[in-house]
């Protein structure tokens, strides 16, 4: 057998057993909340051995943040391939409201939000979950604007997109002990209407009438 024939086979179980590892940590989390979820029993949900989720992540800390980077990435990505079937126009942003709601509605927001309440307590959480959600945070950002097609270096429009984010953040709060969805859509259809009007870039003024420029022409007024 030539040498580094096994390398690659070797790779991708190593690639397979992380993954199975960070997609069980986030169904746990959901399932379980931060104190259910040892690493024990992230190590059994996923089907690996304990000293294989050792060697991957040796503590919690660096397995929870890595599944919610690894959920977050791969959610940024789906969110990416839908807006290719987006609309032009008006419906557009609606669209996105609706897309980005279901982000903030779904697993990896259950999942982040037991680890933020978890670091509030847990230095070491908190070491490693501050940087992490600071990452994701501009990378949400940045795809919003991506997904509405809008300039940010317009007045007015970095603060718009912001607050639709934190506004989608406690909606999302909200409806985690309750079925909030009908208050969370009235509430929604109301911001779709501001935040298009935030938006949309004011007209141009029109250009002043009344005075006229010398040509040097005869008959040219003065």
């Amino acid at each position: 057998m030539a040498p580094g024939s096994t390398r690659v086979p070797q790779q991708e179980r190593s690639r397979a057993t992380r993954a199975r590892l960070l997609e069980a940590t986030v169904d746990c989390l959901v399932r379980y909340g931060w104190s259910g979820t040892t690493t024990t029993v992230v190590a059994t949900h996923a089907g690996v051995s304990r000293g294989a989720q050792l060697h991957h992540y040796p503590t919690k800390a660096a397995l929870v943040t890595a599944a919610v980077a690894h959920l977050a990435e791969r959610r940024a990505e789906e969110l990416r391939v839908e807006a290719e079937a987006l609309p032009v126009g008006p419906q557009r942003l609606d669209r996105v409201i609706d897309l980005l709601g279901v982000a903030f509605t779904g697993p990896l927001f259950v999942a982040a939000l037991e680890l933020w309440v978890a670091a509030r307590t847990d230095p070491e959480l908190r070491d490693a979950l501050v940087p992490l959600e600071a990452r994701v945070g501009r990378e949400m950002h940045r795809l919003t604007v991506a997904l509405l097609d809008v300039d940010e270096r317009r007045p007015g429009v970095r603060e718009a997109v912001q607050a639709t984010l934190d506004l989608l953040r406690g909606l999302g709060v909200a409806n985690l002990l309750n079925d909030d969805s009908a208050r969370r859509t009235a509430l929604l259809h109301t911001w779709k209407r501001q935040l298009a009007a935030l938006l949309t870039p004011e007209p141009d003024p029109p250009a002043p009438t009344g005075s006229t420029r010398h040509t040097g022409r005869p008959g040219a007024a003065a």
